[in-house]
């Protein structure tokens, strides 16, 4: 997907996302916390950042974000071209979810027959240290399910534990994230102090007239 090239490749746009992004997704984390507890909904916002991101850079007309809430694996579309978005956090990238399911059977089944469909942004965060923003195609996401194979590729919930969804191996992320046709931006996610209350908007706006 050569449109993709631009968010990469343009100086100002790199430079930009890597002083910024960070800062957006302490926002984030601010906004969905709770007596010092980060809650799931802050995977929702941060999907949103990265498809404002895209509107930026390639404008409304190109980038369609109205996507249904029962579609499981597109965010967004770029140029017609469906892209999932997935974001992870911490030093090991262990963790990022194919599919979200308590249903053993099904995860086993998802496992055996599943096949990438759209591209692949994926988000690194590793607080106070380096990770990264990647653009892996779904021609590479192919290509490194074959090499791997299902098993090695996939990692399935632990029999006997309460499932929450089927991932993606972290010896997968490697290949990945290293592929030699994967665009990537190296970010240093430097966490700064913010003064941010989560209700004062909803208050100014019911102070408003």
């Amino acid at each position: 997907m050569k449109e993709i090239d631009l968010l990469f490749n343009d100086k100002k746009i790199v430079e930009k996302i890597q002083v910024k992004l960070p800062k957006l997704f302490h926002l984030a984390e601010l906004e969905s916390s709770r007596a010092g507890k980060i809650g799931m909904e802050v995977g929702t916002i941060r999907e949103k950042i990265i498809s404002a991101l895209l509107l930026y850079v390639f404008g409304e007309e190109n980038v369609k974000t109205d996507i249904p809430i029962t579609e499981p694996e597109i965010d967004v579309i770029l140029y017609g071209k469906p892209i999932s978005i997935k974001t992870i956090s911490g030093k090991n990238p262990i963790g990022i979810k194919l599919i979200w399911t308590v249903d053993a059977q099904k995860a086993i089944e998802f496992s055996q027959n599943y096949v990438p469909r759209c591209h692949l942004i994926l988000v690194h965060i590793n607080w106070n240290n380096i990770g990264g923003l990647y653009f892996i195609s779904e021609e590479t996401q192919l290509n490194t399910l074959k090499q791997l194979s299902h098993r090695r590729y996939i990692k399935l919930p632990k029999q006997g534990t309460n499932p929450r969804g089927v991932e993606m191996s972290a010896e997968a992320f490697y290949e990945l994230t290293q592929n030699k046709m994967t665009n990537s931006i190296s970010i240093d996610w430097i966490k700064e102090e913010i003064d941010y209350k989560p209700f004062d908007r909803w208050v100014n706006l019911w102070q408003a007239d």
